[in-house]
C-alpha cells in the first residue's frame, strides 16, 4: 500500500469473512453507500475467509475492524484477546440448514433424519451447527461435517459455493448464509430445514451468536474517533436499509455476480427488522454461555468485558 500523505491517516482496514451474502451487509453497505466516508474516514473493505483467521489478524493489528460472528472473538482467547464488540450488525444467529431437496425432508422432521448425511459448514459458523446437533440429541459423528470443496479459497463466498456443491451432489446439505440458502431453494436443489434466526431448531439456537462489529479497544483519541465514525456509518447503513432495502441492489451490482445481485434486496428486506446495533446484557449472557458450552472460554464474562467502552453511548446517539 502506498504510504499516506503527511498528516493524512491511512485508510481503515475493514473485513468480512463472506461478501456475497446478507450476513454482514450493513458493514458492506456502510462502505459502498459512502456512510463512513461521509464522516470523514477513508476505509478499505476486504474479504478475509475464514473468520477465525480474520479474528487473529484483528488481534495482530493487520485489520482495524471485522464484521463476523460474535462468538468467534473467543477462539484462541478465552477473554477475547483484546477484541471487543462495538455493535451488532444484526440480531440473532443467522445461518440456515439446507439439505438436498431430493431427500424429501421437510421443516419439522426429526433431526435424526440427518444421520449419515454430509453437511458442509465454515470454520466459526460450524460451532453453532455442532451445538444444534448436540442439543437435538445426536451423538458425535452421526453427521459428517466438513468444508465445501475449494471453500478455503479466500476469493469465494461460502454460501454460494455450498449451493453449487449441493447442486452437484458433492454434499448432502450445508449450514450457511441466506444467499446460499436462497440460491439452492430457487434452483430447486435445496430445502431449508432450519432458519435459526426465526426460531427453528432447538430452544436457544437463535441466541447462540449474532453478526457483530469487532475491533480492538482504541489506543488514543484519534483511534476512538475513527472507530466511532465507522460505527456511526454502519448504523446509518442499517437505518437506510431498513427504510429502503432496494439500496442493496445498488451495492450488489458493484460487488456480486449478476444473479446474486438480483437476489440481495429481497434478502435484505427479510432481514431488515433485525438491523439493530444495540447489544443487551441478555445477549451477552447468551453469547458467553454458548462460548462456554463450545469450550471457547471458561470465564464468567460480563457486558463490560465483552462490549467496548463507550459503545452504548454511540448506540443511544443514533
Amino acid at each position: 500500500m502506498v504510504n499516506p500523505l503527511p498528516g493524512r491517516a491511512a485508510p481503515m482496514r475493514l473485513a468480512v469473512p463472506d461478501l456475497i451474502s446478507p450476513s454482514y451487509f450493513p458493514l458492506i453497505a456502510a462502505v459502498e453507500l459512502g456512510c463512513i466516508a461521509a464522516r470523514g474516514v477513508e476505509c478499505e473493505l476486504e474479504l478475509r475467509f475464514p473468520v477465525l483467521d480474520a479474528v487473529q489478524d484483528l488481534r495482530a493489528g493487520k485489520l482495524d475492524v471485522l464484521g463476523g460472528a460474535a462468538h468467534t472473538m473467543f477462539h484462541g482467547a478465552p477473554d477475547g484477546g483484546g477484541v471487543r464488540l462495538f455493535a451488532a450488525l444484526a440480531r440473532h444467529t443467522y445461518w440456515f440448514l439446507v439439505v438436498r431437496s431430493d431427500l424429501g425432508l421437510r421443516p419439522g422432521d426429526p433431526i435424526e433424519a440427518l444421520c449419515g448425511l454430509r453437511i458442509a459448514a465454515a470454520p466459526g459458523p460450524v460451532d453453532a451447527l455442532v451445538q444444534l446437533l448436540e442439543e437435538s440429541g445426536l451423538p458425535p459423528g452421526a453427521v459428517a461435517i466438513g468444508p465445501v470443496p475449494a471453500s478455503t479459497d479466500g476469493n469465494t463466498s461460502f454460501g454460494v459455493m455450498a449451493a453449487e456443491a449441493l447442486a452437484a451432489g458433492r454434499i448432502d446439505g450445508f449450514w450457511a448464509n441466506g444467499m446460499g440458502a436462497e440460491v439452492a431453494v430457487r434452483a430447486g436443489t435445496g430445502t431449508v430445514l432450519i432458519d435459526a434466526r426465526r426460531g427453528d431448531g432447538p430452544a436457544g439456537l437463535a441466541r447462540f451468536t449474532f453478526p457483530g462489529l469487532m475491533a480492538l479497544e482504541p489506543a488514543n483519541e484519534a483511534g476512538s474517533a475513527r472507530l466511532a465514525a465507522v460505527l456511526a456509518g454502519m448504523m446509518d447503513a442499517q437505518a437506510r436499509l431498513r427504510e429502503d432495502p432496494g439500496l442493496a441492489t445498488e451495492v450488489g451490482r458493484r460487488l456480486f455476480p449478476a444473479a446474486e445481485a438480483d437476489l440481495i434486496a429481497g434478502l435484505i428486506a427479510r432481514d431488515a427488522p433485525f438491523y439493530e446495533p444495540a447489544i443487551g446484557a441478555d445477549d451477552v449472557v447468551a453469547l458467553v454461555d454458548f462460548a462456554r458450552r463450545r469450550g471457547l472460554t471458561d470465564l464468567d464474562l460480563g457486558a463490560d468485558e465483552v462490549i467496548a467502552a463507550g459503545a452504548r453511548d454511540l448506540w443511544a446517539a443514533a
